[in-house]
């Protein structure tokens, strides 16, 4: 079924539940300046137009650096268009029902790489757009799952990684693009894949344990055996894991949480094994690369639930400012191919993932590329979310993203939602939400709660349920209910709590444990049955299944 009509009957009944306790329904009540304050239905919020940039391991430019390789499901199924600096996109792939989603355009021509699965079964293999439409599946194979890994060093062939061998490992390919013929590179037993150095040379894996310990593999592709080599042994729990190779090959870039509560990015010499310090802050380094040709690097902070985003020029040992971007979650940076501009996306509190491209030289703005909220809502009716923390009764801190509606006040309170993020172990972050932002702009404040457990706030706090869930993080959810009470733009009798997956999970043990704490509750594909969950995950998700 259509994920956002699944949606959007969700926030039907949570409304509809919701608003059962009074004739009143919040869209109608009137902002303190007496305007009557502009509501929007469900459908036109999940109207949202989805977009995003090819993979990160491809050319998201084309040759000539004119046109971006994009994906959209401006059709209402996900296809691959070209996007030129005006906006103009162009359709490439023509599906009403599988997906695809774009990895890179060819290092020479206009022939494409894409992904879909069939009929949503989630096993998705590596086509290759040729340049009369003709697309060839280059990963054959009934029950075979596969991704896109990059290209090689003289562009002769491109990786992807498959379970075709083994459906519970995923092993590593090269494809030549004169036939599309593929070698097997790597035989992989039990790792999580992770990055190939430049050269093809090198090859880090993960190796998770359990969801504090972990560790990080080197092999050498070039090597006969091509055996994985743990490059962190250690004791006790740290959990390590590869960000990416350095442009010189001469070290792996990896997170550890060694040394402290947050991930901090630390670089292995592969000549003499010793670790160095390379990027620590008061918050989790989520991600560092590269540009292609090594000038530029890239890295994220998780500040307090917005990603802070560094390009640092290493010739001028500056950082690049660019120019013209409101405040909001910047991500899948893209350098051209001449690295004279670079393209990337933004997601704002009050406007869906939009694209833009930026010129290096700084000289110019940002150029907007896309609009992808429904042009029929005014962003201005929309809500900036606020990160409030309150005290939980054992004193534990606990941080959360609120949206206050623009008609709540002490004279006019509204009901409110706690929302339960996925995982166990996910975050909620700033960033536009259609469901959020439909609920809160038809009057429902929405704390979302990021309870003991989740990730973002350091290992500690991210430890504090491992194999307690339903217990104490529930307990926060359920304080979380009392704190949003305790504001005087909350009608203090229409609390409810709502969540997807883990989230409902927690949703259902709060209607069933402490049934009197909230009015309403909606499950949304939630977790019922642990064990049978944990039973029944897929094959491929082996290199999981111990941690």
């Amino acid at each position: 079924m259509n994920t956002k009509l699944i949606m959007s009957i969700c926030v039907s009944m949570l409304l509809l539940s919701c608003s059962r306790h009074d004739a009143s329904k919040p869209e109608n009540i009137k902002v303190a300046s007496a305007n009557v304050f502009q509501s929007y239905s469900a459908e036109a919020f999940f109207q949202t137009t989805s977009y995003g940039l090819a993979n990160a391991k491809g050319y998201a430019w084309s040759s000539d650096n004119k046109k971006l390789l994009i994906q959209s499901d401006k059709s209402g199924v996900f296809n691959a268009y070209t996007i030129d600096k005006k906006g103009t996109q162009t359709l490439l792939t023509e599906s009403d029902s599988n997906a695809y989603f774009v990895n890179s355009f060819f290092p020479q021509d206009n022939k494409i790489i894409v992904s879909a699965d069939q009929g949503g079964n989630e096993l998705n293999h590596i086509f290759v757009r040729e340049l009369d439409g003709t697309l060839i599946d280059v990963t054959p194979g009934e029950k075979l799952k596969a991704f896109f890994g990059g290209w090689n060093k003289d562009n002769s062939a491109f990786y992807v990684w498959h379970n075709g061998r083994s459906s519970a490992n995923f092993d590593l390919y090269s494809i030549d693009i004169s036939n599309y013929q593929a070698s097997l590179l790597f035989e992989n037993a039990g790792f999580q894949p992770g990055p190939i150095s430049k050269s093809g040379k090198w090859l880090a894996l993960d190796k998770p344990r359990t969801s504090a310990d972990s560790d990080i593999y080197l092999v050498d592709l070039s090597s006969e055996q091509k055996k994985p080599v743990l490059i962190t042994e250690h004791q006790g729990n740290i959990a390590y894991s590869t960000y990416d190779f350095t442009p010189d090959e001469k070290h792996v870039v990896f997170s550890t949480n060694e040394h402290g509560e947050f991930n901090q990015a630390w670089t292995y010499n592969i000549s003499t094994g010793k670790k160095s310090p390379l990027i620590a802050d008061d918050w989790d380094v989520s991600f560092v690369f590269y540009s292609p040709s090594g000038r530029y690097r890239i890295h994220g902070i998780n500040a307090d639930g917005l990603t802070d985003i560094t390009i640092f020029d290493q010739d001028t040992e500056k950082n690049l400012d660019l120019k013209g971007i409101p405040e909001g979650e910047l991500g899948q940076i893209r350098f051209s191919r001449d690295e004279s501009k670079l393209a990337f996306g933004l997601n704002t509190d009050t406007s869906p993932y939009n694209l833009y491209i930026a010129s290096i030289s700084n000289e110019n703005d940002s150029i907007k590329l896309t609009n992808a909220l429904n042009p029929e809502i005014n962003e201005n009716n929309l809500v900036t979310a606020t990160v409030e923390r309150f005290k939980a009764s054992d004193g534990t801190v606990i941080p959360g993203i609120l949206y206050k509606p623009k008609q709540a006040s002490a004279a006019n309170p509204t009901p409110a939602l706690v929302f339960v993020h996925g995982g166990p172990g996910g975050q909620s972050t700033r960033g536009y939400s259609a469901l959020i932002q439909h609920l809160v702009n038809n009057g429902y404040g929405v704390y979302a709660a990021n309870n003991r457990g989740s990730s973002g706030y350091g290992k500690t706090f991210f430890h504090m349920d491992d194999k307690r869930h339903g217990q104490e993080d529930l307990r926060d959810i359920v304080e979380a209910g009392h704190y949003l009470r305790g504001l005087d733009w909350v009608d203090n009798k229409k609390v409810g709590v709502m969540g997807g997956s883990y989230g409902g999970y927690i949703t259902a043990a709060a209607m069933t444990f402490y049934p009197e704490e909230f009015e309403v509750g909606i499950n949304i594909f939630g977790v019922t049955n642990w064990v049978r969950t944990l039973s029944s995950i897929p094959d491929w998700w082996e290199a999981f299944r111990e941690a």
